[in-house]
């Protein structure tokens, strides 16, 4: 059975996903939140340690924030178009589904544009800040990472959609914040083991 058949037919759904009240937001993110605060202190010790590198590569500076941020945003327009299909009664959780593969499509072909122009872009910007990395050894790491990291946001994003449906949690509460947050982290590690290959 699929999960919108669930959405249109599951009477057990009136007090979860489609129970809207301030009480039950307040309580469903106050602790996930808190618990996202703390990887996020998390990821900005991880990024601490890449100081020394990314000093030395202006380009690569520059290119941290963007390359998070991209990857919060795609995930951001996944779980809405996932949840929004969800409450419409139209999402089946499956590989076979084409509205799952259309998003998933839609999603690698804006990351492949998005991150080949950043890496022009960060490429640009860290020349005129003074960095010796050629364009072609940043395309490398923008693309190759880029794509590595829209392949993590789709997975987190259908992940945390179908588990948010199962748990009676209303997506629209639960997964931004989670893939933003989880994708910061990820998003680091993906870039500088993509930087440690490649330099």
């Amino acid at each position: 059975m699929s999960a919108g058949s669930d959405v249109l037919h599951g009477e057990e759904l009136e007090d979860g996903v489609g129970d809207w009240t301030v009480w039950n937001i307040v309580t469903t993110l106050v602790p996930l939140l808190a618990a996202l605060s703390i990887l996020q202190m998390i990821s900005g010790t991880v990024l601490e340690s890449f100081e020394e590198q990314l000093l030395e590569n202006p380009a690569l500076l520059v290119l941290v924030p963007v390359m998070i941020g991209t990857a919060g945003n795609l995930g951001s327009i996944m779980c809405a178009r996932l949840s929004t299909q969800l409450h419409l009664g139209t999402l089946e959780f499956s590989p076979t589904n084409p509205n799952i593969r259309a998003n998933v499509g839609a999603v690698m072909g804006l990351a492949a544009t998005v991150f080949v122009l950043l890496g022009i872009a960060s490429w640009a910007i860290g020349r005129l800040l003074g960095g010796t990395l050629g364009l072609g050894t940043l395309l490398l790491i923008t693309i190759a990472s880029g794509m590595l990291l829209a392949v993590w946001v789709v997975v987190v994003s259908t992940s945390s959609v179908y588990l948010s449906y199962r748990l009676g949690y209303d997506p629209d509460d639960t997964t931004i914040p989670v893939v933003t947050n989880v994708c910061d982290i990820t998003g680091v590690l993906i870039l500088f083991g993509v930087v440690s290959v490649v330099l």
